[in-house]
């Protein structure tokens, strides 16, 4: 069985999180899927204000929505100058037979996402 790369979860993560943006009817301006490049979405939707999505794959299924707080006030500067809203998304990846193990390749696996964090709102 191959593990999946923190790349492959982080690309997990994404379809995701863009499956949710679809359903609640926003268009993407840009999507990054690079790892460690910010932010991962750009979202628009008519009169509403320009929307940086941050994802990330964690395998904290209890609490998948926890942060770097001073990486994230650093990147709210970013999106206040550009009057943007930041939500984070944290998606808690897991083994389905073990969360002790890796997620694997084409095995079975949990997902702990509900909502976003509003961050900036």
């Amino acid at each position: 069985m191959q593990t999946l790369t923190a790349q492959e979860l982080h690309n997990l993560a994404m379809n995701i999180v863009g499956e949710k943006l679809q359903e609640m009817g926003y268009e993407f301006v840009a999507i990054n899927s690079e790892l460690k490049k910010h932010p991962q979405f750009v979202l628009y939707k008519k009169g509403e204000p320009t929307i940086f999505v941050l994802v990330k794959a964690t395998s904290n299924l209890q609490n998948p929505n926890e942060y770097d707080v001073l990486w994230m006030e650093t990147f709210k500067e970013h999106a206040k100058k550009q009057a943007a809203k930041v939500w984070f998304a944290g998606v808690g990846l897991a083994n389905a037979e073990s969360v002790d193990l890796p997620v694997f390749k084409d095995q079975p696996y949990y997902i702990a996402f509900d909502t976003f964090e509003k961050v900036l709102n």
